[in-house]
């Protein structure tokens, strides 16, 4: 019987190093997580947003400003963000997932304190680059986010 045992191993170890590696790449397929922003004009980094799931949609939230001008208060907000501190503020809300992508969100862009619509997906191909989309009506910008 302690013999039989010992045979079984060898599938048990195979079985474990599947199930790890599928867990690991679950993980490289989820837009959860931490990313760089760049600014548009000089390309320079700006910040690290933290992407997160709540209640089965996923928010964004600024966790490190990467320059000493962006450390301020949002003036240009509305209701309770109003001249409370960027960071720390929650700036992507209600984002879901369909169709391979996230969507149905949207954006505060606190430098006017106005709102956009939102979607982003990773990067085919490249798990760790997020193309983050904000739209007002026919008008869009898009940025390229990198994971850390």
């Amino acid at each position: 019987m302690l013999l039989s045992s010992f045979s079984a191993l060898p599938g048990l170890c195979v079985a474990a190093a599947i199930h790890f590696f599928s867990l690991q790449t679950h993980a490289q397929t989820s837009a959860i997580g931490t990313w760089v922003t760049k600014d548009d004009e000089t390309g320079e980094a700006k910040s690290h947003i933290q992407l997160y799931e709540q209640n089965g949609q996923v928010y964004g939230k600024i966790v490190k400003l990467l320059r000493p001008s962006l450390a301020h208060n949002c003036e240009e907000c509305t209701g309770y963000r109003k001249d409370q501190p960027i960071l720390g503020m929650v700036i992507i809300e209600n984002m879901e997932y369909s169709d391979g992508y996230w969507g149905k969100g949207k954006v505060l862009y606190p430098k006017q304190g106005k709102w956009y619509n939102l979607k982003f997906w990773l990067k085919e191909g490249d798990p760790n680059t997020l193309v983050v989309r904000g739209a007002f009506g026919p008008f869009y910008r898009t940025q390229y986010w990198q994971r850390l």
